[in-house]
């Protein structure tokens, strides 16, 4: 093999200038093989750098054709030495033709591949989720999920925002949910465990459900500061929109209000997906074609669009008048259903909306209360073919009224560093939270979340 010919890869050689004759290197994995009567192999290659892949045109003069090449199969690994030469076929401009051809893995049982070159079910790809990404598709998601996370990073560096890791094991709960993984170094397996002076933190702990409480004392002193991070679900969800372990995104703005909130949000989504329409172009278009034909379509309409805003009593008198009959009732004080959020964003408005003020006794204790004081200066962001992407409001910065919502007085107890950010310097702030598997699955199409995060944990599943 020719070493002093750097290693290219399949995107670098077709975004590239090079021409007829450039001599390339390239590694990568079979995808498929036909071979002549006539002494010559076609291989398709890819190397996971981009949807495409290669035409590797092989003959009788490399030395290993008979007794290795011919027996290539899908899921091999090779290392091609060659030239460029204009391809004759359809879908690639140029092909290379092999000089040399260094097998470096073979498929043990080619019968038995598992990711052989057919159509396999989404639910069949889960069973083997240490080999789907092998696939056209699981490949541009991870591809999809690289541009999205790099973009959500490049957006709040460039808005001045810091990058802040808040901690994976908390023991406060945020939301209030209960449905938190307990974290401990004791006997749980054998006994009911109520006493934890003795355990590794000396207290009971969890898996955060979200960085958001702590987040908050840094944009205290900051302003603007977000965090990237897993967080965890003990809800037993067996559903295609719910995972026990995502990723949220959650920034946090000081002196700041429930309008400059949104107002983030709405640039955040809108970067991110413009970014993503102009550089994910091929990626795009595969999900376009194969699963949702309407992917580009509503990126390139939120892009494009300014969001509507509606309090969340326009949303219920808007839901009621309309006098259509939805699985859930609609009534003041219930919280907004999946079928009700689409409804508003494809029947009402006809694009991406922004719910405001809704009542307090659905949301945390940590919002805003309104003048009203019935409800709280909470938000969602709601945007057509899904429903909620993104959930935030204002912060309580007002002691006397975060401790009237703080109702369980151990729980105030347990927040008495939170409560000090109302002691000691008080602003108003607000942020939100978005998930980020939840993103991946509006931008690709996917049908089921557990398709847009490489190895999902769900109920009875962590296989991987």
């Amino acid at each position: 093999m020719a070493e002093e010919t750097k290693s290219s890869s399949i995107k670098d050689i077709f975004a590239s200038k090079l021409v007829e004759g450039n001599e390339v290197r390239l590694t990568g994995w079979v995808r498929s093989k036909r071979s002549s009567k006539g002494g010559f192999s076609f291989i398709h290659v890819n190397d996971g750098s981009c949807l495409s892949t290669i035409q590797v045109i092989a003959d009788e003069s490399i030395h290993n054709y008979q007794s290795e090449v011919e027996k290539l199969g899908v899921g091999c690994s090779i290392s091609v030495f060659g030239s460029l030469v204009a391809s004759e076929g359809r879908g690639q401009d140029r092909e290379i033709q092999a000089q040399a051809i260094e097998v470096i893995g073979w498929v043990e049982d080619p019968e038995s591949y598992p990711i052989a070159k057919k159509r396999h079910s989404f639910e069949y790809l889960r069973t083997m989720a240490h080999l789907r990404v092998r696939t056209n598709t699981f490949g541009a998601i991870t591809r999809l999920r690289n541009r999205l996370a790099q973009s959500v990073h490049r957006f709040f560096d460039e808005s001045g925002f810091f990058w802040v890791n808040t901690p994976i094991i908390t023991s406060s709960d945020c939301e209030g949910a209960g449905d938190m993984f307990r974290v401990s170094t004791l006997d749980q397996v054998n006994r009911q465990q109520t006493d934890f002076t003795d355990d590794f933190f000396g207290s009971e702990t969890f898996l955060t459900v979200s960085g958001q409480l702590n987040l908050e004392s840094y944009a205290c002193a900051l302003k603007k500061v977000y965090t990237f991070g897993p967080t965890f679900r003990a809800e037993n969800s067996n559903t295609s929109r719910h995972l026990a372990e995502f990723w949220m995104i959650e920034p946090e703005i000081a002196f700041a209000d429930l309008k400059a909130n949104a107002v983030l949000a709405e640039s955040l989504l809108k970067t991110v997906f413009q970014e993503t329409l102009k550089h994910s172009q091929e990626d795009l278009n595969f999900f376009n074609d194969q699963i949702n034909s309407e992917v580009i379509e509503r990126l390139e309409k939120i892009v494009n669009s300014n969001f509507a805003s509606m309090t969340y009593t326009d949303a219920i008198k808007a839901l009621k008048d309309s006098n259509k009959k939805f699985d859930f009732e609609v009534s003041w004080g219930a919280d907004l259903q999946s079928e009700h959020e689409r409804f508003l964003t494809e029947e009402v408005i006809g694009g991406p909306l922004v719910v405001t003020d809704y009542p307090k006794e659905i949301k945390a204790f940590y919002m805003r209360l309104n003048d009203d004081e019935k409800t709280v200066a909470a938000m969602d962001i709601l945007v057509p073919g899904v429903g909620e992407i993104v959930g935030g409001s204002q912060r309580e910065e007002r002691l006397a009224v975060l401790d009237q919502r703080i109702e369980d007085e151990t729980l105030r107890k347990e927040l008495w560093w939170y409560r000090d950010l109302r002691r000691y310097g008080s602003v108003p702030h607000a942020g939100f939270g978005l998930g980020f598997e939840r993103l991946v699955q509006y931008v690709s199409g996917m049908d089921n979340i557990r398709d847009t995060i490489p190895f999902p944990r769900v109920p009875k599943n962590a296989s991987f």
